[in-house]
């Protein structure tokens, strides 16, 4: 996992990573899990208004990005507008909790291995942005998990299906969220006020307990509240007004398993801190990380973010075999206004 710290304009944060790979012989447009075909040069093209009406900070980081690697801004623009909306093999588990020591939000993200020397971890102090914050993620600047300053933890899954419209997919909304929202209550407020391009979930939770599921698509939403105290989250939509634009036969990587092992464990622990968490992330009480990695599926990284205390701890591999670090490079107490 590469980590980068980015303390500057959205521009020059783009621009910075673009060129940081450059260095390294990383060229995005061949690097894409995609052909950048016209259909997704289309879509990116009507996604365009709606990101410069609701996220227009994030079109100069795609700019920066596209100077820093000497590219035309139109192929990162493809790239990252169509991202989510015809699924990578993205299959991932989510779940957030309210415990004795307060809220925890844990993912597990489950990737291709062969691609994980690029997944970056970063650390965002950008100007013009209400807070600071840290993520993770497979796809560049945009991403899939992370926290801020004003302890709000969000995480994304991917859900198959055979809708896509212009909006903002699910690595642009986690993005936004984490830049300017404050509470699960402001996330679930930009989810609907915001069109989406792609079907997705995201896990939330603030350092108030308030946690959620949101289950979303460019045609429906729904707020899973938790049942006793925990929700959780996989590869498919389980309320009833969504399971139906479930993709039928999609290959969703034992998602059901691993939703039925979060599910399972959390009711049944009394405890539910930051210890049974990585326990349950790394596959201790049933199926989670458990891939053949040699078939091409593997847990590429795992976090479990404590909104209680401020701290996040993250494996960087797959948390059967890498053990857990607290991550010291974002810091912050509970209730303060940036985290760097």
């Amino acid at each position: 996992m590469q980590h980068a710290t980015f303390n500057c304009t959205h521009y020059g944060a783009g621009y910075q990573y673009g060129a940081g790979l450059l260095e390294r012989g990383i060229f995005i447009p061949r690097l894409a899990p995609f052909p950048l075909t016209e259909e997704r040069r289309r879509l990116a093209g009507a996604c365009l208004g709606v990101c410069r009406a609701h996220f227009p900070a994030i079109l100069e980081e795609m700019r920066g990005l596209a100077d820093g690697q000497g590219c035309p801004e139109d192929a990162i623009q493809t790239i990252l507008f169509s991202m989510y909306t015809s699924p990578a093999p993205v299959r991932c588990s989510c779940f957030a909790v309210n415990g004795p020591g307060g809220p925890l939000l844990g993912r597990n993200s489950d990737f291709l291995p062969h691609m994980e020397e690029y997944n970056l971890n970063a650390v965002y102090c950008l100007s013009g942005s209400s807070a600071a914050f840290t993520g993770n993620t497979t796809a560049f600047i945009e991403l899939e998990d992370g926290v801020n300053s004003h302890g709000l933890a969000v995480g994304l899954t991917s859900v198959p299906s055979a809708e896509a419209a212009p909006g903002l997919n699910a690595g642009l909304l986690l993005r936004y969220f984490l830049e300017n929202c404050r509470s699960t209550a402001e996330v679930i407020s930009a989810v609907r006020r915001i069109p989406r391009a792609s079907a997705q979930t995201f896990t939330v939770a603030d350092r108030s307990g308030d946690i959620a599921v949101i289950e979303c698509s460019p045609s429906g939403c729904e707020v899973i509240r938790p049942e006793h105290g925990c929700v959780c989250a996989v590869n498919a939509f389980h309320s009833p007004s969504m399971r139906r634009l479930n993709a039928a036969g999609a290959d969703n990587w034992r998602s059901g398993e691993r939703y039925a092992a979060m599910e399972r464990a959390l009711r049944a622990s009394r405890e539910r801190g930051s210890a049974f968490s990585m326990e349950l992330l790394s596959g201790k009480y049933g199926f989670m990380c458990q891939y053949d990695r040699a078939a091409g599926q593997d847990t590429v990284w795992s976090v479990v973010y404590d909104l209680a205390h401020g701290l996040i701890y993250r494996a960087e591999g797959n948390p059967a075999r890498v053990p857990f670090e607290q991550d010291r490079r974002f810091t912050w107490t509970p209730g303060s206004a940036r985290g760097c």
